[in-house]
């Protein structure tokens, strides 16, 4: 990544996006501050974000329907929906559509910088993995691309679903990884089903993790799942 991240911001309220660029911009940050979903859009196109936050109800364009055409461009790229909806609907729709993170108005400022540093962290751990292929956790390397688990030279040959739920982990790791974020990426529905199959692959994942007693897959009550080594 450059050594300035450069984010595209799109909110339609005047005060509170000038804040948030002032803010962003404070610390270190460069900032294109769009004030709805097609001029969002335009600057999207003329030039390259490393990150967009995008507010959900916006004029021309709302931020789902923006987010899937920045998505049609750009499948990768880091996508923070601000909204003042809590509705659970609303949240699953965005993790559908690829949302990184998901925050309800009101904010604090503190808050979305920690988001946007948490997400930026993850993605550059995404490109380690995918140029260096193991990635350690404590004693174990994990191979990603080979599902698999290497511990005192002992194999564990992972399912695709441990696979890709202690990938979500690692990217994240130190992190919370909310439960919807989970069960939306990997099984596609939060259903009660699916959460409690999401449960048993937990218990899996720490099975195999066992013998490094560093290792932690903790459980955030009310939240999700944070690994720690």
């Amino acid at each position: 990544m450059n050594n300035i991240t450069n984010i595209l911001l799109v909110e339609d309220d005047p005060n509170l996006g000038g804040l948030l660029k002032e803010f962003l911009l404070v610390k270190n940050y460069s900032v294109v501050l769009a004030c709805d979903g097609m001029e969002g859009l335009r600057s999207f196109n003329s030039e390259k974000f490393d990150i967009c936050i995008l507010d959900v109800m916006l004029p021309q364009m709302d931020g789902f329907s923006l987010a899937k055409e920045i998505r049609k461009v750009n499948k990768s790229i880091p996508i923070i929906f601000l909204t003042a909806k809590s509705q659970h609907e609303d949240k699953i729709e965005g993790f559908k559509i690829g949302a990184d993170d998901y925050i309800t108005k009101p904010f604090s400022m503190e808050e979305l910088l920690y988001r946007i540093s948490a997400i930026l962290k993850r993605v550059d751990g995404i490109s380690d993995e995918i140029r260096d292929k193991n990635v350690d956790i404590g004693k174990y390397s994990y191979n990603f691309f080979k599902r698999s688990l290497i511990i005192n030279n002992k194999v564990i040959k992972l399912t695709s679903k441990e696979n890709q739920l202690l990938n979500l982990l690692v990217m994240s790791k130190g992190d919370i990884v909310t439960r919807t974020e989970a069960l939306i990426k990997i099984w596609k529905s939060d259903s009660y089903f699916n959460s409690r199959s999401m449960d048993v692959y937990i218990t899996k994942l720490r099975t195999h993790l066992k013998n490094d007693e560093k290792i932690e897959i903790v459980n955030v009550h009310g939240e999700g799942f944070k690994l720690i080594d």
